[in-house]
């Protein structure tokens, strides 16, 4: 059942521990932990690892048991092979993943939180293993359908990277190793509405990894199959809705916020759902962690009433 190797103390985030976590599927993922109670799950997205949680984690840390994953493919977990159909990147796969961790680590239940690509996986999550996921919040995405659907001028000029990262490989791949920093730190820059949100010795941990050639290639395996087996699965549970409590929180100078009526676009997706936009842009958790806590922590406090015995 998976094994646990123990990695030492965080050097980012106070009172967290680092292991590596080997699932029953072979997959090895990094994983932070810290803090004692019920537990909750939070995931990072592109193109950021596990530490764009450090402003807010060592807070929730007293009051949850916090696990922070790399996803597959990011930071310092494993990234697989993959195949012609991106099916070792889809949000199924990576959702199964976070399923067997927290197997692995012998919890069954347990709340999530999910930024970016992380909230797509919460999505798979959500609808793929319901009865263990009490409560989801996601951060700054409509429905990834949703938003190929409503594909216009403006979005595609805003979120170029949606339409790069999906052409075939080498393509994007070559041009991103041309110079990565200035890619990633370009990439950071335009979505971040607070200057200085991410502390320069985070940004630096997020540009080791990126310099691998293999997390490249992995996140570019990730938008491809958002663009193509995401969309299937989307496709197969149409009408399957998000059973737990929803939270949608959203940046109000980001693009989902300025091109999305965002409660609106999860409407038929859960049939909980309440949410509220920030005064950020693309990351709450980085740039605004206070007014994101004082919108989190009551909503994981009400569902938690709700935990079944």
């Amino acid at each position: 059942m998976g094994s646990v190797n123990n990695r030492g103390q965080s050097p980012f985030i106070d009172g967290f521990q680092l292991q590596d976590v080997t699932l029953d599927n072979g997959i090895t993922l990094r994983v932070a932990t810290g803090g004692s109670g019920p537990v909750l799950v939070m995931l990072h997205g592109h193109p950021q690892n596990h530490l764009c949680w450090h402003k807010v984690a060592p807070v929730l840390a007293q009051h949850y048991t916090v696990v922070l994953p790399d996803l597959r493919g990011y930071g310092d977990s494993d990234k697989p092979a993959s195949d012609a159909q991106h099916r070792p990147y889809s949000k199924r796969a990576m959702a199964q993943d976070i399923a067997l961790l927290m197997t692995t680590l012998g919890h069954h239940y347990f709340a999530f939180v999910g930024h970016d690509r992380g909230a797509r996986v919460g999505h798979r999550l959500a609808l793929d293993y319901p009865d263990r996921v009490s409560a989801c919040t996601f951060i700054d995405i409509a429905p990834t359908a949703t938003m190929y659907q409503r594909t216009d001028r403006e979005f595609a000029t805003r979120y170029f990277w949606w339409f790069f990262l999906i052409q075939p490989a080498p393509l994007p791949e070559t041009l991103i190793g041309s110079n990565t920093e200035f890619f990633l730190r370009q990439h950071i820059r335009a979505q971040l509405k607070v200057a200085d949100a991410t502390p320069e010795a985070i940004l630096n941990d997020y540009l080791r990894c990126y310099q691998h050639p293999a997390m490249v290639h992995a996140v570019c395996e990730d938008y491809r199959a958002s663009a193509t087996i995401d969309l299937d699965d989307d496709a197969a549970s149409e009408g399957q809705r998000i059973r737990c409590p929803l939270l949608l929180l959203w940046g109000e100078q980001g693009t989902v916020g300025q091109l999305y009526d965002v409660l609106q676009t999860w409407a038929d997706k859960a049939t909980d759902v309440e949410g509220r936009a920030l005064p950020c842009g693309h990351s709450p958790q980085e740039e605004v962690p206070s007014a994101f806590l004082s919108e989190l922590q009551p909503f994981l406090t009400a569902a938690g009433k709700h935990r079944p015995a």
